[in-house]
Protein backbone atom coordinates (compact mmCIF):
# COMPACT_ATOMS: atom_id res chain seq x y z
CA UNK A 1 0.00 0.00 0.00
CA UNK A 2 2.94 2.06 0.94
CA UNK A 3 4.26 1.81 -2.62
CA UNK A 4 1.04 2.76 -4.18
CA UNK A 5 1.28 6.05 -2.79
CA UNK A 6 4.90 6.51 -3.51
CA UNK A 7 3.91 5.74 -6.79
CA UNK A 8 0.70 8.13 -6.61
CA UNK A 9 2.59 11.22 -5.19
CA UNK A 10 5.79 10.96 -8.19
CA UNK A 11 2.71 10.51 -10.62
CA UNK A 12 1.50 13.92 -9.18
CA UNK A 13 5.21 15.75 -8.93
CA UNK A 14 5.65 14.53 -12.65
CA UNK A 15 2.32 15.99 -13.77
CA UNK A 16 3.64 19.45 -12.77
CA UNK A 17 6.52 19.27 -14.67
CA UNK A 18 6.21 19.63 -18.37
CA UNK A 19 8.33 16.32 -18.45
CA UNK A 20 5.31 14.55 -16.76
CA UNK A 21 2.88 15.33 -19.78
CA UNK A 22 4.92 13.11 -21.76
CA UNK A 23 5.46 10.52 -19.19
CA UNK A 24 1.26 10.71 -18.89
CA UNK A 25 0.91 10.42 -23.11
CA UNK A 26 3.06 7.64 -23.35
CA UNK A 27 1.42 5.67 -20.47
CA UNK A 28 -2.06 6.43 -22.33
CA UNK A 29 -0.98 5.18 -25.62
CA UNK A 30 0.26 2.44 -23.71
CA UNK A 31 -3.14 1.67 -22.41
CA UNK A 32 -4.61 2.35 -25.84
CA UNK A 33 -2.41 -0.40 -27.51
CA UNK A 34 -3.16 -2.70 -25.13
CA UNK A 35 -6.37 -2.47 -24.88
CA UNK A 36 -6.48 -2.89 -28.48
CA UNK A 37 -4.32 -5.83 -28.59
CA UNK A 38 -6.63 -7.97 -26.48
CA UNK A 39 -9.60 -7.06 -28.17
CA UNK A 40 -7.90 -8.37 -31.67
CA UNK A 41 -6.14 -11.50 -29.55
CA UNK A 42 -9.91 -12.07 -28.59
CA UNK A 43 -10.98 -11.84 -31.79
CA UNK A 44 -8.67 -13.83 -34.03
CA UNK A 45 -7.64 -16.84 -30.72
CA UNK A 46 -12.09 -17.40 -31.86
CA UNK A 47 -11.35 -18.16 -35.49
CA UNK A 48 -7.87 -19.92 -34.51
CA UNK A 49 -9.70 -22.05 -32.42
CA UNK A 50 -12.22 -22.79 -34.99
CA UNK A 51 -9.77 -23.61 -37.55
CA UNK A 52 -8.03 -26.28 -35.48
CA UNK A 53 -11.74 -27.36 -34.71
CA UNK A 54 -12.62 -27.77 -37.89
CA UNK A 55 -9.26 -30.04 -38.62
CA UNK A 56 -9.80 -31.75 -35.61
CA UNK A 57 -13.17 -33.11 -37.18
CA UNK A 58 -11.80 -33.75 -40.63
CA UNK A 59 -9.39 -36.14 -38.72
CA UNK A 60 -12.26 -38.07 -36.48
CA UNK A 61 -11.23 -36.62 -33.38
CA UNK A 62 -8.19 -38.99 -33.85
CA UNK A 63 -5.85 -35.86 -31.85
CA UNK A 64 -8.27 -36.30 -28.72
CA UNK A 65 -7.90 -40.58 -28.99
CA UNK A 66 -5.69 -42.27 -26.27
Amino acid sequence: MIALWSMMQDLKARMRDEEGQTVVEYALILVLISVAAIVIMGLVGTSVNDVFDTANDALGGAAGAP
